[in-house]
């Protein structure tokens, strides 16, 4: 096997080399690693290196680096699973590299959930994490961080596969994205309550093909009841840009209140916070103090998700526009005319072109004008 050396934070690993002229070189070594991912790392160890668990497990560690740079950057106590014989080596030696202190086991992840508990666990499949949720909530003691790269089924481009691992109903919307991260919320919180725990977020949010979440698990029948609390489903009009939210595991008939036509649920997702503002406040304080390569981009992130109402839904003002037959303003223009009217309104983290606003629709649209 070929290997590069790579440095992120201040961690230095070996990866496979991997084939740059394809369309997808990650996908083109024997051991997975993505480059691209590198922020979604950079979050967890900033806000690892805040909550500060006792335990930290990388279920599915490939090279080992997320689990690699917990334990060189965090200085918690790390174990790094893989079931694969070559990510295994590869893990081993990246350890080794690293100075050893990390704990390796070769495990299926559903096996070794069932058997231990952690106080952190993360799941980072390649795809969905959807087979593996149950037995992460199982094992994780206080915190539970899962990724998901499988986007088309969780924002409604496969509306079948969203059903299959999510048991939600998703359209394929202008503001599938939200939907995305809070589809995958609100199976994780099911999964959660059904053993009498509950979740609440602490940084969650979307970025070109993944979905990441990082969760506070809480224990008791009570809490589980106050998470399913925050469950429900947005409802779209299919005839014209109205959308609206309504909590309850199960939809019920809606009219749009601007056309009476019927409105399509979807659901059941997460309708609560997404964000932990008190959390992120701390990560970006602490951010400066850190070595992290994505550390301009990640602060941006923070701060527009540290702004953020938390609305289920968001509007594109290009498609409002089109939808009067007029040009759009600039968005700060936009925003800036809504606040003056008394409403929330920021941008949205995963889209240039996304308003989140508490606005009615009829006063967001005199707004584009």
């Amino acid at each position: 096997m070929d290997f590069t050396e790579i440095c992120e934070g201040k961690t230095c690993f070996v990866v496979p080399r991997q084939d740059e002229s394809s369309h997808f070189p990650p996908g083109t070594a024997p051991v997975f690693f993505n480059p691209r991912m590198e922020i979604n790392r950079d979050a967890t160890v900033l806000t690892l290196s805040l909550v500060r668990p006792e335990h930290y497990l990388d279920a599915m560690g490939a090279t080992g680096v997320r689990g690699l740079r917990v334990s060189v950057e965090c200085g918690i106590p790390v174990t790094i699973n893989d079931r694969s014989d070559e990510a295994l080596a590869l893990i081993r030696e990246n350890v080794y590299r690293a100075g050893g202190g990390v704990e390796v086991v070769q495990e299926d992840a559903n096996v070794l959930l069932s058997r231990r508990r952690f106080d952190a666990v993360d799941l980072d499949p390649f795809g969905t994490p959807a087979f593996f949720v149950d037995s992460a909530v199982r094992a994780a003691g206080r915190y539970l961080f899962v990724t998901a790269t499988d986007t088309a089924p969780l924002c409604g481009a496969h509306q079948k596969a969203g059903m299959r691992r999510y048991f939600a109903r998703v359209l394929n919307n202008e503001y599938h994205a939200e939907t995305g991260l809070r589809v995958l919320m609100g199976f994780i919180a099911r999964e959660t309550v059904k053993y009498d725990r509950g979740i609440s977020p602490l940084f969650c949010f979307v970025r070109e093909h993944f979905v990441r979440v990082h969760f506070r698990v809480h224990y008791g029948a009570g809490q589980a009841d106050r998470t399913m609390e925050h469950l429900g489903h947005v409802y779209q009009c299919p005839a014209c840009p109205f959308r609206t939210e309504r909590r309850g595991l199960l939809p019920e008939p809606v009219e749009c209140p601007r056309c009476g036509a019927g409105l399509v649920p979807q659901g059941p997702l997460w309708l609560g916070r997404v964000q932990d503002h008190d959390l992120l406040d701390r990560m970006r304080t602490a951010l400066p103090g850190m070595t992290l390569g994505s550390a301009k981009d990640l602060d941006r992130l923070l701060q527009i998700c540290r702004e953020e109402p938390d609305l289920s839904f968001h509007y594109d003002y290009h498609r409002l526009a089109k939808f009067e037959g007029i040009s759009p303003p600039p968005i700060d223009q936009l925003l800036e005319r809504l606040r003056e009217r008394g409403y929330l309104a920021t941008r949205a983290h995963y889209s240039g072109y996304a308003i989140k606003t508490d606005a009615p629709l009829d006063i967001l649209l005199a707004a584009l004008r």
